[in-house]
């Protein structure tokens, strides 16, 4: 059976890696002028009165680096697609031909590049924060578990500093990403 130790560690683990992998999710729909998918897969259309993502309607791919192609399984939904771009912050004119639709990502501006970077350096304070706030709920949990005398105070030296380590584990990918994604959008 599981002890208690490992069922926090675990949770917190789980905790700081769905953090990250938020983090990351968020950070692969910011535009650095090369053409992805996840820039416009989560934008949500009015397809029929509802509101659907886009990767649910429509096949998406990056055939070239500066072009995303949206084909929509239902070419009724070609005009809302393209209504759901424009009104969007992405800053990018889709081309259509009535069934497919283009959007050719042009060079970014170097204003435009810093503030990316600091909406990027921002939803990475955002993740450092969650990473923390996860550390800080574990060590409530083993601080209470040592007051019932469920642990000794060894276990709880040594929960903490596991609980630490991986904190500082996490917010190391957290800067890690961070700096690759900054140098990305920096990239001419």
């Amino acid at each position: 059976m599981e002890s208690a130790v490992d069922t926090v560690l675990k949770d917190t683990e789980r905790r700081m890696r769905d953090a990250v992998e938020a983090m990351q999710h968020d950070f692969a729909a910011v535009r650095t002028g090369k053409a992805s998918p996840a820039l416009v897969e989560g934008l949500m259309i009015d397809y029929y009165g509802t509101p659907t993502r886009l990767k649910d309607i429509a096949s998406l791919t990056a055939p070239e680096p500066r072009l995303v192609v949206i084909q929509p399984w239902d070419q009724n939904a070609v005009r809302s697609i393209e209504k759901a771009i424009l009104a969007s912050d992405l800053g990018i004119s889709p081309v259509s031909d009535g069934r497919v639709i283009r959007l050719p990502i042009p060079e970014l501006s170097e204003e435009r590049r810093r503030d990316m970077s600091r909406m990027v350096r921002n939803r990475a304070e955002e993740g450092r924060v969650e990473v923390r706030n996860a550390r800080r709920d574990s060590n409530e949990v083993v601080r209470t578990a040592e007051k019932r005398s469920a642990i000794t105070k060894d276990d709880l030296a040594d929960m903490t500093k596991q609980i630490q380590e991986l904190t500082d584990r996490f917010v190391g990918e957290i800067d890690a990403l961070l700096a690759a994604k900054e140098a990305e959008l920096m990239e001419v």
